[in-house]
């Protein structure tokens, strides 16, 4: 891994303080780059590193992740609860799918006080793909969560590993149709929490049983208006019209079955559908950059590429804050999750959290969602379960809808 400057080398101090931290392998190589540092072997190919950031609002301390891609026994891949529309603690997570390690990952649907009445489905902003299957696409930028988009990102950016096993930047636009003898009509959106105006949204199993009612709120532009008056929805099983409703419904979807929701535009052409009449729908998402298919993406948004910051990055607003990183050419992975205890609560800016990742030698780095949601786990030699390692800012673990699973056999 690149090494530090002489500048962050003075500033950044390891602190060991956790219980894996008096686990380090003698002559380790400090995953962290600072000199004199050690790092502790969480699994092969994983290692764990502590530092303390001093930064314009005080000092952040910071949790760290390493993981070496090239090594045949590590893989990483995305944790969610095995639905899109549902949250769980990282931990939980983590436990459940054998992970030796994780961090949260996108931002999400957190809440609904703007729509009285209408439930919060926890599901998350960007794309999701989990061991190669697409789960969902990204919804308009006006309906995201999270601190403001810097110029020039979308809610479609993601951070994936393909089956090549290297992490890259990219971006996933869906691609998507619903056709019958009315026509060939294009898929505004994938088991997303909120539809583009005027559009048709597929939701499938994997969205689970969460209302949708919430996918025809807001505007492309404007998160908080009012949802739409004009919706309809049609459940297709087995490729024909089995019912249609005016309003988006809740419920499990079985597999094979896909519930078309649409909202004005979108909502007068699936009117046009009758029961029992044939509907054909496809949709796939679609890399901006990669012709290598991934293995794992989720959202977030871009703060590094190719070394440089992104222009505009915010350096007011301080928090804790996840992100995720690569070197190597994406053949190593960098995990932090900044400590949410009393003590670091100011945490970094996000041109912070950027120049951090820099040092730490990542060539491209990617927000993830920060404040309460920042959690990162790992096992314990010799343990069966993993270990929350840093301080949530709410005191507990906040459930999230997905994140990022580190794998590794023995």
């Amino acid at each position: 891994m690149t090494r530090l400057s002489g500048r962050f080398r003075t500033a950044l101090t390891v602190v060991a303080t956790s219980a894996l931290a008096g686990t380090a392998l003698l002559g380790a190589a400090p995953a962290s780059g600072v000199e004199g540092a050690t790092s502790t072997a969480v699994a092969p190919g994983v290692e764990y590193t502590e530092l303390d950031i001093p930064a314009a609002k005080g000092v952040a301390h910071a949790h760290v992740l390493s993981v070496d891609l090239r090594n045949p026994r590590v893989r990483v891949d995305l944790l969610y609860p095995g639905a899109v529309a549902s949250r769980a603690p990282v931990s939980h997570l983590a436990d459940s799918r054998g992970a030796v390690a994780g961090v949260n990952g996108d931002f999400f649907n957190i809440t609904e006080t703007q729509h009285p009445g209408v439930e919060a489905t926890g599901a998350t902003v960007g794309p999701a793909i989990a061991s190669g299957h697409e789960l969902k696409a990204a919804v308009p930028n006006g309906q995201r969560f999270g601190p403001a988009l810097p110029p020039g990102t979308t809610t479609e950016d993601v951070l994936g590993v393909g089956v090549d096993r290297r992490a890259r930047l990219d971006s996933l636009a869906l691609d998507g149709s619903v056709r019958s003898h009315e026509g060939r009509w294009p898929l505004g959106g994938l088991n997303q929490y909120a539809l583009p105006e005027g559009s048709i949204g597929a939701f499938t199993s994997d969205w689970g049983s969460v209302s949708r009612v919430r996918a025809t709120c807001g505007t492309d532009i404007n998160r908080a208006a009012p949802c739409s008056a004009d919706t309809y929805e049609v459940t297709v099983e087995r490729g024909k019209v089995v019912s249609a409703a005016n309003t988006p419904g809740s419920g499990p979807i079985a597999p094979g079955t896909t519930v078309l929701v649409g909202r004005e535009a979108g909502a007068q052409q699936l009117r046009k559908l009758s029961v029992g009449e044939q509907v054909g729908v496809r949709h796939r998402l679609v890399a901006e950059a990669s012709r290598v298919p991934y293995r794992f993406a989720l959202g977030g948004y871009p703060l590094l590429v190719d070394g440089s910051p992104l222009p505009g990055l915010d350096n007011t607003a301080s928090a804790v804050r996840t992100a995720v990183g690569y070197s190597d050419g994406g053949r190593r992975l960098l995990l932090l999750a900044l400590d949410g205890a009393p003590e670091f609560r100011s945490g970094l800016t996000i041109a912070e959290v950027t120049e951090t990742m820099r040092e730490l030698g990542s060539e491209d780095a990617f927000s993830l969602d920060g404040g309460g949601s920042s959690t990162m786990v790992a096992r314990e030699p010799g343990a069966d379960t993993v270990s929350v390692l840093n301080h949530p800012s709410g005191g507990a673990e906040r459930p999230v809808p997905n994140g990022i699973g580190v794998f590794s056999r023995p």
